[in-house]
């Protein structure tokens, strides 16, 4: 349950359509699953709720928010409300920077390089530039995840950028790898900043904590790979 102010968002929201909007409070508790427009909000009343959201939270709520309920009108507020995620994961590799950078950065292989990832097909490149679509093993529910991204190599920098480009459940997507040398190799490091929709199955906290406990995952595998790469074995 969302709180805040002391109370659940649920009970802010409908104090605000109370106060604000002319909501009959007895009839949302006789019906809580009933959307704004059966309760009997008007475009005028969604115009002032937005108003007051927008103030409070600094949330925009949608055009169709008529066609919400009020718990589905809060856990949007809470969804929009909330930090955007953030993450940063990092490894050292043992082996060469040229040698990391070009086996990390060849897309079309990073079936051979990350084990969540069934299948890669590289879309278009320009320069420096490739746009691709990653297909992931099913899931636990048998689905196979795919998705269309679009990255940026700068050599010179030892930097990529990269973003989603069929965000999927994600608002948005933005990717960014360093590499900088240190004594022991190479340390390759991830940040991903992103937020979630608020159709999105987890919230930006909950794909947070999904993000970091799979990117140490793949990057231990991949240490694991590069690394024998260099000593001379097989890079599967």
């Amino acid at each position: 349950m969302t709180v805040t102010h002391g109370q659940p968002l649920t009970t802010e929201i409908t104090d605000i359509l109370v106060a604000h909007c002319g909501l009959d409070a007895d009839a949302a508790a006789r019906a809580p699953a009933a959307s704004l427009e059966e309760l009997g909000m008007d475009s005028l009343a969604l115009l002032e709720l937005s108003a007051v959201v927008a103030d409070r939270w600094r949330v925009q709520i949608p055009e169709q928010a008529g066609q919400l309920s009020i718990p589905a009108v809060a856990d949007l507020v809470a969804r929009r409300a909330q930090p955007p995620g953030h993450t940063e994961n990092s490894i050292v590799i043992a082996a060469p920077l040229p040698l990391v950078w070009e086996i990390t950065n060849d897309v079309a292989r990073w079936t051979d390089l990350f084990t969540e990832y069934a299948a890669v097909e590289i879309l278009h490149r320009e320069g420096d530039t490739v746009r691709f679509r990653l297909t992931m093993h099913p899931d636990e529910n048998g689905i196979a995840w795919s998705w269309v991204s679009e990255r940026t190599t700068d050599p010179a920098s030892r930097q990529v950028r990269a973003h989603r480009v069929e965000t999927g459940p994600f608002e948005y997507m933005r990717i960014h790898w360093r590499y900088t040398e240190e004594p022991e190799g190479v340390r390759m490091t991830w940040v991903q900043d992103f937020a979630m929709k608020p159709t999105a199955p987890v919230d930006n906290a909950g794909m947070t904590a999904r993000i970091n406990a799979n990117s140490r995952v793949q990057l231990t595998v991949i240490k694991e790979r590069i690394e024998r790469a260099y000593a001379g074995g097989d890079d599967e």
